[in-house]
């Protein structure tokens, strides 16, 4: 079985990931290049000083991989950090190890130290957006219903559009990421 350090050695940059994307590639660069780190030089600052290595686990298809790695991008280009990509699809093992309610939600974020251990998992989406998305989801009407692909694909547009046009929901993104590894990289050696 493959360790993450070995996914991350032969996974593709962040960056080669993003150019690759198809399907909401336009949406992805839009947030890359609005999106501005805040200025909080603890949290860079320590990124700086500690190195981890991030793999993240994702698929071009996926929204809220659209929203959230231009932002962790930023981040890791404001740290200099070595952030590499994975396909979920390509690499059930790997996801399988990180599942989210017991299910292969993505993306998954893992935060490697300089051996390649996992020192901390950040993923799928912020809870305030999850808090969204579950109460949209809520109000859709059962599977089997005439009218749920219609709702449902109106849901998933208006989605969307609050991930891309709403800046207050880039900073939820990388609030959540700093206080989830924030404390973690702070005591780490």
């Amino acid at each position: 079985m493959k360790t993450e350090q070995q996914y991350f050695e032969e996974a593709v940059s962040l960056q080669e990931y993003m150019e690759q994307m198809e399907t909401h590639k336009d949406n992805s660069f839009l947030i890359y290049n609005e999106f501005e780190v805040p200025q909080d030089d603890e949290f860079i600052e320590i990124l700086k000083e500690k190195q981890p290595h991030i793999l993240v686990i994702t698929e071009d298809w996926c929204g809220d991989a659209m929203l959230n790695n231009p932002i962790l991008r930023r981040v890791a280009e404001a740290a200099m950090l070595d952030v590499r990509a994975v396909l979920r699809d390509e690499n059930l093992d790997l996801i399988d190890r990180y599942l989210t309610n017991g299910g292969r939600s993505i993306p998954v974020y893992l935060l490697l130290d300089s051996d390649g251990e996992v020192l901390s998992k950040w993923g799928p989406r912020a809870p305030i957006l999850q808090e969204y998305v579950m109460k949209g989801r809520a109000q859709l009407p059962n599977k089997d219903a005439a009218d749920f692909e219609e709702k449902q694909k109106a849901f998933y547009s208006q989605l969307m559009s609050e991930y891309t046009a709403k800046p207050t929901n880039w900073l939820a993104v990388y609030d959540d990421i700093r206080s989830t590894w924030l404390p973690v990289l702070q005591q780490t050696n």
